[in-house]
Protein backbone atom coordinates (compact mmCIF):
# COMPACT_ATOMS: atom_id res chain seq x y z
CA UNK A 1 0.00 0.00 0.00
CA UNK A 2 2.86 2.37 0.79
CA UNK A 3 4.13 2.16 -2.79
CA UNK A 4 0.81 3.21 -4.28
CA UNK A 5 0.31 5.92 -1.68
CA UNK A 6 3.60 7.58 -2.60
CA UNK A 7 2.91 7.19 -6.30
CA UNK A 8 -0.57 8.68 -5.89
CA UNK A 9 0.78 11.58 -3.86
CA UNK A 10 3.38 12.44 -6.48
CA UNK A 11 0.91 12.12 -9.36
CA UNK A 12 -1.66 14.34 -7.64
CA UNK A 13 0.91 16.92 -6.54
CA UNK A 14 2.33 17.17 -10.04
CA UNK A 15 -1.13 17.32 -11.63
CA UNK A 16 -1.80 20.39 -9.49
CA UNK A 17 1.53 21.85 -10.66
CA UNK A 18 2.90 22.04 -7.13
CA UNK A 19 6.53 21.54 -6.23
CA UNK A 20 7.42 19.60 -3.13
CA UNK A 21 8.27 22.94 -1.51
CA UNK A 22 4.87 24.37 -2.51
CA UNK A 23 3.19 21.43 -0.80
CA UNK A 24 5.29 21.99 2.32
CA UNK A 25 4.12 25.61 2.42
CA UNK A 26 0.46 24.55 2.12
CA UNK A 27 0.95 22.04 4.93
CA UNK A 28 2.60 24.71 7.09
CA UNK A 29 -0.51 26.88 6.72
CA UNK A 30 -2.50 23.95 8.13
CA UNK A 31 -0.16 23.71 11.12
CA UNK A 32 1.86 20.72 9.95
CA UNK A 33 5.58 21.14 9.44
CA UNK A 34 6.95 18.86 6.76
CA UNK A 35 10.12 19.38 4.83
CA UNK A 36 10.85 18.84 1.16
CA UNK A 37 12.88 15.79 2.17
CA UNK A 38 9.80 14.34 3.91
CA UNK A 39 7.69 14.71 0.76
CA UNK A 40 10.50 13.19 -1.32
CA UNK A 41 10.78 10.21 1.02
CA UNK A 42 7.02 9.61 1.02
CA UNK A 43 6.82 9.83 -2.76
CA UNK A 44 9.76 7.44 -3.09
CA UNK A 45 8.44 4.93 -0.55
CA UNK A 46 11.13 5.56 2.04
CA UNK A 47 8.87 7.00 4.76
CA UNK A 48 5.58 5.96 6.26
CA UNK A 49 2.77 8.48 6.64
CA UNK A 50 0.96 9.05 9.91
CA UNK A 51 -2.81 9.34 9.85
CA UNK A 52 -2.83 13.05 10.68
CA UNK A 53 -0.29 13.66 7.91
CA UNK A 54 -2.52 11.89 5.39
CA UNK A 55 -5.43 14.09 6.47
CA UNK A 56 -3.31 17.24 6.11
CA UNK A 57 -2.09 16.13 2.68
CA UNK A 58 -5.71 15.69 1.57
CA UNK A 59 -6.62 19.14 2.85
CA UNK A 60 -3.56 20.79 1.31
CA UNK A 61 -4.23 19.16 -2.06
CA UNK A 62 -8.02 19.60 -1.88
CA UNK A 63 -8.61 15.88 -2.41
CA UNK A 64 -10.37 13.06 -0.60
CA UNK A 65 -8.84 10.07 1.17
CA UNK A 66 -10.27 7.94 -1.64
CA UNK A 67 -8.25 9.87 -4.20
CA UNK A 68 -5.07 9.63 -2.16
CA UNK A 69 -5.57 5.92 -1.51
CA UNK A 70 -6.82 5.07 -5.04
CA UNK A 71 -6.00 1.53 -6.15
CA UNK A 72 -4.58 0.52 -2.78
CA UNK A 73 -7.55 -1.72 -1.92
CA UNK A 74 -6.06 -4.52 -4.04
CA UNK A 75 -3.79 -5.24 -1.07
CA UNK A 76 -6.79 -5.98 1.13
CA UNK A 77 -8.54 -8.49 -1.10
CA UNK A 78 -11.40 -6.14 -2.09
Amino acid sequence: MLILFGTNLKRIRESKQLSQQDLCCKLELLGLTMFKADIYEIENNKRLVKDFEAKALCLALSITFDELYADTDQYFGH
